[in-house]
């Protein structure tokens, strides 16, 4: 799919105070980018405010052309991890299933053949011999895996991650940033909210660099520039490189 992810204007306020103002930016789809910024720096609420999950005091966003509603089913969202409830009584399998369920019918049930495409992204994952385990019995990296799963099944154009490396083992990553960098190359969209800069050159093609307003947004050489991070991190670029940050 040819085209651009448009936001403009994006506000938003919890209780009357601001947390994201006037967010603008565009990208080419086909993009794998990520969302950075300091703790605070309402990256989170940006990607809610995008998909029309919080209120927005102001804002447009659109995708190739057309409002975001309008492409609802064709988006895959994983939130954070901290927001789900693991106590849930479900099973790997089942989590995985309600992928497929956006390009149901009204009443309509799971076929054999989404089973079936459910079981192979959670091949695709590594997660297959915990097809029949309570979701809550896994392990941090674990239940990423069966989220990213669970939006592989959805056949979705557009992936929107909150923070999907946050408490995961070394080995999810990499094969998480590995899925994602496959998808982007068969032309997918990517959108991830992301917090170790360290990673960053090797992660993304673009990046929205932010605190609460937008500081920068575009390639990531155009973006990790030394006065920009300082500007966004508030602090003296050379901590920034003593954390891992390069230039």
């Amino acid at each position: 799919m040819n085209g651009l992810v448009n936001a403009n204007n994006l506000s938003v306020s919890y209780y009357g105070k601001e947390v994201v103002r006037n967010v603008s930016f565009s990208f080419k789809t086909g993009n794998l980018i990520g969302i950075i910024g300091p703790n605070g720096a309402g990256k989170s609420t940006l990607m809610k405010a995008v998909l029309g999950l919080v209120p927005r005091d102001s804002g447009r966003v659109e995708i190739c052309g057309k409002p975001i509603k309008e492409s609802q089913k064709n988006i895959a969202y994983v939130p954070q991890r901290s927001n789900i409830d693991w106590d849930f009584p479900i099973l790997v399998r089942d989590t995985v299933l309600l992928g497929t369920y956006p390009k149901l019918g009204l009443f309509q049930k799971p076929r054999k053949s989404d089973k079936e495409w459910a079981y192979h992204c959670l091949e695709k994952v590594g997660m297959q011999n915990y097809s029949k385990t309570q979701i809550g019995e896994l392990s941090g990296g674990q239940q990423q895996r069966v989220f990213l799963a669970r939006a592989l099944a959805q056949k979705a154009s557009f992936f929107f991650l909150d923070e999907p490396f946050v408490g995961i083992d070394v080995a999810s990553e990499k094969m998480i940033i590995d899925i994602l960098q496959v998808l982007r190359d068969e032309g997918k969209t990517i959108f991830v909210v992301h917090h170790d800069l360290t990673k960053v050159k090797e992660y993304f093609d673009e990046l929205i660099l932010m605190n609460k307003e937008l500081i920068e947004s575009g390639p990531v050489q155009q973006v990790i520039r030394p006065e920009l991070m300082t500007r966004a991190y508030k602090m003296d670029f050379h901590l920034l490189h003593k954390m891992g940050v390069e230039v």
